[in-house]
């Protein structure tokens, strides 16, 4: 884990060594509207362009998975007003990210329990999933009402009706079945995981996925959340030894 240390004043990373898997708790919208005495939903829309860009860049590079923390099991608490704000952000990029991400050609995953929201935003859910899964670019999943505690409850459901049936004994059970049945099946776990706002929290976010990723903390609110401030990330990581539980290799 790294923390806030001396901040270069631009860097450039090794585009040939880019993590294959970022992931971003897009953290600090809220304090960015309040520091520019805006209502909280100005941060959420500020924060929503910046995905969009951030994205963008990441498949422009060649990162090949970009997860972002958009919507956690637990945010249903804030007041209605910014979750509405919220899921009508959410609405409207659906509704404009088809001809964008065919043209970009990036895949679009929405992660998490999508049961609560409403009909017309599970409609272009599916609609969205279904234009852009044949992408061989980016593969960009968004978690929206997602929690890692339930994700692994979930799995661990249903493992549990697996071996009721008889189709799986309680000792053949590894790590590979419960990856097979988290909300992120199929997807590489993370290698770098980057939390904006200056908080020190993994918050309920990729639990079971982030037991060998590199965590990068910035001070930096989301929506500034920039190229320079990407590329410190990536950087920063690439200045690591990934021992994964082992001994570094003398060189």
């Amino acid at each position: 884990m790294r923390f806030f240390g001396r901040r270069e004043k631009s860097v450039t990373p090794d585009f040939s060594r880019l993590p294959q898997h970022i992931a971003i708790i897009m953290d600090g919208n809220g304090r960015w509207a309040t520091s520019r005495a805006l209502p909280r939903t100005a941060g959420h829309r500020a924060g929503s362009e910046n995905f969009r860009r951030i994205a963008t860049l990441c498949n422009d590079i060649g990162v090949r998975y970009l997860t972002v923390y958009a919507f956690s099991t637990e945010n249903w608490s804030r007041p209605r007003a910014e979750v509405e704000a919220i899921m009508g952000l959410f609405r409207e990029y659906l509704l404009e990210a088809c001809e964008e991400l065919t043209k970009k050609n990036i895949s679009l995953r929405i992660v998490g329990d999508t049961s609560p929201l409403s009909d017309e935003i599970k409609s272009l859910i599916r609609e969205t999933d279904r234009l852009s899964q044949g992408n061989t670019g980016l593969h960009v999943n968004v978690c929206l009402n997602y929690g890692g505690r339930a994700e692994i409850v979930h799995a661990a459901q249903a493992l549990s009706r697996e071996v009721q049936e008889g189709r799986l004994r309680p000792e053949d059970i590894t790590a590979a079945h419960i990856d097979a049945h988290l909300d992120t099946a199929g997807v590489p776990d993370p290698d770098l995981i980057i939390r904006p706002s200056g908080e020190l929290r993994t918050s309920n976010f990729l639990l079971w996925q982030s037991a060998y990723a590199e965590y990068y903390f910035t001070p930096v609110l989301w929506p500034d959340f920039d190229e320079t401030e990407l590329y410190r990330a990536i950087a920063d990581f690439q200045g690591r030894s990934r021992r994964f539980g082992g001994i570094e290799k003398k060189k």
